[in-house]
């Protein structure tokens, strides 16, 4: 009989406290199993993601850059890249050296604004479709391939190869080389690579979250899913993916 009792007890007491649970209420769970931590992890990264579908400003994983990095207001990174620079921006600050975020996180949309000024202003010089796109395409990604969709990239003080190459840029420079590895920082597009962008020495990338993305955009990502702007039908035709999303430097895959 007291079993009953007791088993009837706890019946209504669970009854009570599906009645009354809040669905609003935060349930604190104190360990998740490592499966599942990883199959949520996976689900982040998506097509949608990969290509800058999305608006970075209104996703949990972002925040904005503090205008003491930064040269402009508004700009945007992954968390993660973002605690990582600021480190490195400490790091570099104690040995005199400025470093300052010009460009990050740019979606679909930027990004295509940005390709297809310069595909407008190309045409009178350069018909052939082909040859237009590699022209852009020395310095700046077709939308859906850029990796700054990513929340990981960032481009330094200087849009200029040239600008690294002596006085302020280069002590810059030789900086990152010999010390952004410690904080995550790879540089994507060096010398002397046999497909992609021209070397771009302002151009770092955060390793511990890009390789992954990387390794997802080799195993998903499809030319035939590239579109949505001028010029988009040469993706096939100039392999984008193999050449321009996975030419990179092998260091930072």
């Amino acid at each position: 009989m007291r079993k009953i009792l007791f088993a009837a007890t706890v019946f209504f007491l669970s009854l009570f406290s599906f009645r009354f649970f809040k669905p609003n209420q935060t349930i604190h769970i104190t360990e998740m199993p490592s499966n599942v931590s990883e199959e949520m992890t996976q689900k982040s990264i998506t097509i949608e993601y990969i290509t800058g579908k999305f608006e970075p400003k209104f996703h949990a994983n972002f925040v904005q850059i503090d205008r003491k990095y930064a040269d402009k207001d508004s700009l945007l990174l992954r968390k993660e890249t973002y605690e990582a620079f600021k480190k490195m921006y400490a790091a570099a600050e104690k040995e005199g050296i400025k470093l300052t975020i010009l460009s990050a996180t740019r979606n679909f949309a930027y990004q295509k604004g940005i390709w297809e000024r310069k595909w407008a202003n190309l045409a009178p010089q350069i018909a052939d479709p082909v040859a237009r796109a590699k022209n852009i395409l020395q310095f700046s990604a077709m939308p859906s391939t850029s990796r700054h969709h990513w929340g990981t990239d960032i481009d330094l003080d200087n849009l200029s190869n040239a600008y690294f190459e002596k006085g302020p840029g280069k002590r810059i420079y030789d900086w990152m080389k010999k010390n952004a590895a410690q904080y995550g920082f790879c540089q994507p597009y060096t010398a002397g690579r046999v497909a992609g962008y021209n070397e771009e020495k302002w151009h770092w990338t955060y390793l511990p979250l890009s390789k992954e993305m990387t390794e997802f955009a080799e195993k998903n990502l499809k030319e035939e899913q590239i579109s949505g702007f001028n010029g988009a039908e040469t993706a096939v035709k100039l392999n984008i993916v193999k050449n321009y999303v996975l030419g990179i430097n092998h260091d930072c895959y």
